[in-house]
């Protein structure tokens, strides 16, 4: 309760136009936001711009916040809202990027526990040999869809519930688990291929 309500009180200073109060979200905020834009994007250059105004459109936005979802939601759905628009105004430049359409009410309730490999070993071979797994993951997560990789970010990386995540992105917790499932049986498949020796 200390802290939800030493929030409340950052947020109510924050509302009053107290810079130092609205100082203190972007420092408690940014560097999780940061991560998650820039793997969301793949460029640093971008995601310090994405990031920015992230911190510009809660600053406008914040006398409107209600509070009904948590601060930390709220500022990534407007990361995540702002990601977004970045993937469509590079779609409309190169048409590369292709959405998939997954289904909401594929929820699986019985998603398999996943987590990103472990590089920390002290076997010089081990070690290159996690270096080239990491490696196939992060190429299997960039070619993931934005809907199915945000959804990733958000739960094993950044560790947001199912419900947290569906109020970040305006989707039903039902999809949330469906396309969790769908990312991590994607990013599974690229490191089966690897493992079996083929190249991916």
């Amino acid at each position: 309760m200390e802290t939800i309500s030493a929030e409340t009180q950052l947020i109510e200073r924050a509302k009053q136009q107290d810079e130092s109060a609205f100082d203190q979200i972007v420092n408690l905020y940014a560097d999780k936001l940061y991560n998650y834009i820039v793997r969301m994007l793949g460029n640093p250059h971008d995601a310090e711009d994405v990031l920015q105004e992230v911190f510009l459109r809660a600053y406008q936005g914040l006398p409107s916040f209600d509070g009904r979802a948590s601060l930390s939601t709220w500022l990534f759905r407007i990361a995540h809202n702002l990601c977004i628009d970045h993937y469509r105004k590079q779609e409309r430049r190169v048409k590369t990027v292709s959405i998939y359409q997954d289904n909401p009410d594929e929820a699986d309730e019985g998603a398999e526990e996943w987590e990103f490999p472990d590089t920390q070993t002290p076997d010089p071979m081990q070690a290159v040999l996690d270096r080239e797994l990491q490696e196939v993951v992060e190429r299997a997560l960039e070619s993931l869809s934005p809907k199915l990789k945000s959804v990733l970010l958000l739960y094993d990386v950044e560790g947001l519930s199912y419900e947290e995540i569906s109020q970040s992105l305006g989707i039903p917790m039902g999809t949330v688990k469906s396309r969790l499932h769908l990312a991590r049986s994607e990013i599974q498949k690229k490191v089966a291929a690897y493992l079996r020796g083929e190249t991916v």
